[in-house]
């Protein structure tokens, strides 16, 4: 009988067997490596696309900050021409109460009486003058009183006194401004 020997076969197969197992293995290490590292540099490529976005970001907060930084300014300069402007009319609005308020003092006053002294406090006012004689004093408190301008026109003061030889009545006069819609600025603090 012929006799065979199988051994040298199964051995070599086990080789082969055993070095393909092998390439497979290094091959899927191969892979599993390679595929670690594009997994690395795809995950490094989104870091930095991030990384360069948040700096854009920033980079456009600082400018919008600035910009808001320059609204701000604009606002507060907008505030203080506002406050400007509201004083201008106020000004331009009480500029023509006291004038008016003298415009009558000129027409009510008769001839021969002479002011010298008037003051304005609030809606309080004081006049101080001088006169020929008491009726030219009533004339002028009833004009005065008669007016749109002025009410509760109350004599204070009335003394005789001589001014260069000539006797003449002084006195004070104390009333309140009646349209108060024209008084001055001064006035309605």
């Amino acid at each position: 009988m012929i006799k065979i020997n199988l051994l040298p076969v199964r051995a070599s197969r086990k080789k082969e067997t055993l070095k393909q197992q092998q390439t497979i293995f290094l091959l899927s290490l191969l892979s599993v490596v390679i595929v670690a590292f594009a997994l690395y540099f795809f995950l490094q490529f989104k870091i930095g696309a991030a990384k360069e976005e948040i700096a854009r970001s920033e980079s456009e907060i600082q400018e919008l900050k600035a910009k808001i930084g320059k609204i701000n300014e604009l606002k507060k300069l907008k505030e203080e021409v506002k406050k400007k402007v509201d004083v201008l009319t106020s000004l331009r609005k009480g500029k023509d109460g006291p004038v008016l308020r003298l415009v009558t003092l000129s027409d009510s006053s008769p001839d021969k009486l002479w002011l010298t002294r008037y003051a304005e406090s609030g809606l309080e006012t004081s006049i101080a003058g001088i006169a020929y004689n008491e009726e030219l004093i009533a004339s002028f408190m009833r004009n005065l009183e008669a007016s749109p301008d002025f009410e509760n026109v109350e004599l204070i003061v009335s003394e005789q006194m001589e001014m260069s030889g000539t006797k003449v009545k002084k006195f004070e006069l104390k009333m309140k401004i009646q349209n108060p819609g024209s008084e001055s600025p001064a006035q309605k603090k």
